[in-house]
């Protein structure tokens, strides 16, 4: 467990905190006015976070608590980069619930995965954000972070 400051608590999320997890999954997901997590869906993020056969887990997931109660989340994973010759921590979604906002809840979690990541030896962070979603832009900008307008996020859907 680590403290962010005196009100943040940021620490890497066990299998005992699912329900919270989903709880916030679920915000997001209405945030960005997606369905959330099915059913499914639930069951694997369980088996994929923390496998049962001792196996490696897919992703981390992390809770930012605020003064005692879960404030949000964030999910991350390990990719490479074959340029820099190290590792980068991809991040998958980082989200704060509303009412936890503009009180460095935020700020604790992005400042604990950055460090995360210097421990980790990566070379970078990645992420990516929703175009429409300016209060995200703008808290990663004012963190430093670089738009990079010359890549272009793709995805297939299997």
């Amino acid at each position: 467990m680590t403290k962010a400051d005196e009100t943040v608590v940021v620490r890497r999320a066990a299998r005992e905190d699912a329900g919270t997890l989903i709880r916030l999954l679920q915000a997001l997901a209405d945030y960005e006015h997606l369905p959330g997590p099915d059913e499914g869906a639930r069951q694997r993020l369980l088996e994929h976070g923390w496998p049962a056969n001792g196996g490696l887990p897919l992703f981390t997931a992390w809770l930012a608590e605020y003064a005692g109660e879960a404030a949000g989340c964030a999910f991350t994973s390990i990719t490479y980069s074959t340029f820099l010759a190290r590792p980068t921590l991809y991040l998958e979604d980082l989200f704060i619930l509303p009412s936890f906002r503009r009180q460095g809840t935020g700020s604790a979690l992005f400042s604990f995965l950055r460090q995360e990541a210097k421990q980790l030896g990566c070379g970078r962070m990645e992420w990516v954000v929703l175009d429409w979603n300016q209060i995200a832009l703008e808290f990663y900008h004012s963190h430093g972070a670089t738009y990079l307008p010359e890549w272009r996020c793709y995805r297939l859907t299997l």
